[in-house]
């Protein structure tokens, strides 16, 4: 990466061997564990003014997936882009670390399918969940599949722009603000890990590995990831939501809503994907003091 990102991300990150590649991660703090997961085509970046907030009291743990940030960036030869590996990364990391006490998952755009897929493997871990526009269950049958999606995930012309221009990265950087646009360079930041054809192989990959129907890899790993929400719904859970992204909407948090009636939800009409950038001062606060007036609970 050619950014100097050091003014916005002081940390010291560390690493784990997957088999050969460098899983980066951070491990910031002491404390109960918390474990933020992004999605795709961000990194650990977009965590970092939470860990800032955080780590005085909890153990921040939030790793790069493979293909992303400082991590490695096989080719398809050496890694298997797929939300199955992905789930296997996370389980590989926090079996390493053995984070004492129950485990709360902040999860992001893919984030929500690699984090549930994992406290579905093991309930007993988790002890709470923040949601900021994600998902863990199939597109919501209101939800058209978005055209930009569909030509990155399905033709030639979609592998040209991501791969070829930085399309996808490029685009999220620009629109996933709404209320309060990134700056150049935050946008650069976001932007930096993806700076060759070959490092934005992880970007294409996440998008063509969405299944949309019966039959699509993943697809009945993400119907079983869905059928186990149900056992999480009594666990304290705030869902933060910005309405305007053009891919995780209300039809998301609809669907959240109706999966959790329980959870604290805080939407805001006018903010976009990217919520810890474009309202970072008001939902960082309200995530710590989530936490600080909450327990970590059991699942029955």
């Amino acid at each position: 990466m050619t950014f100097d990102i050091k003014a916005h991300y002081p940390f010291t990150g560390r690493t784990l061997d997957l088999d050969g590649l460098s899983y980066h991660y951070l491990d910031e703090g002491a404390g109960e564990p918390v474990v933020m997961v992004h999605g795709n085509p961000s990194w650990s970046f977009y965590y970092r003014n939470l860990v800032l907030a955080l780590r005085d009291k909890y153990r921040c743990i939030v790793p790069d997936h493979i293909g992303c940030g400082f991590s490695d960036k096989p080719g398809d030869d050496r890694y298997d882009y797929t939300l199955a590996r992905r789930i296997d990364d996370l389980e590989r990391l926090i079996d390493h670390l053995q984070p004492e006490g129950k485990i709360t998952l902040v999860l992001h755009d893919w984030g929500g399918m690699i984090g549930m897929g994992y406290a579905n493997r093991h309930r007993e871990r988790i002890g709470r969940i923040v949601l900021l526009n994600t998902a863990a269950f199939h597109l919501p049958k209101e939800k058209p599949f978005p055209l930009g999606l569909k030509i990155c995930r399905d033709t030639a012309l979609g592998t040209l722009l991501v791969r070829g221009f930085n399309a996808f990265s490029v685009g999220a950087s620009i629109v996933g603000c709404k209320k309060n646009p990134m700056p150049w360079e935050l946008q650069q930041a976001y932007r930096s890990p993806y700076d060759s054809w070959a490092n934005r192989i992880a970007t294409l990959r996440f998008v063509q590995d969405i299944p949309l129907a019966p039959g699509d890899r993943n697809y009945d790993l993400v119907s079983e990831i869905a059928a186990g929400l149900e056992r999480f719904a009594d666990l304290p859970i705030a869902i933060f939501w910005g309405e305007l992204d053009f891919v995780f909407d209300r039809t998301f948090l609809a669907e959240w809503r109706h999966r959790f009636p329980k959870a604290k939800v805080k939407n805001y009409p006018d903010a976009g994907h990217y919520l810890l950038e474009d309202m970072k001062q008001e939902v960082v606060p309200m995530i710590a003091e989530f936490l600080r007036e909450t327990t970590p609970g059991e699942i029955r």
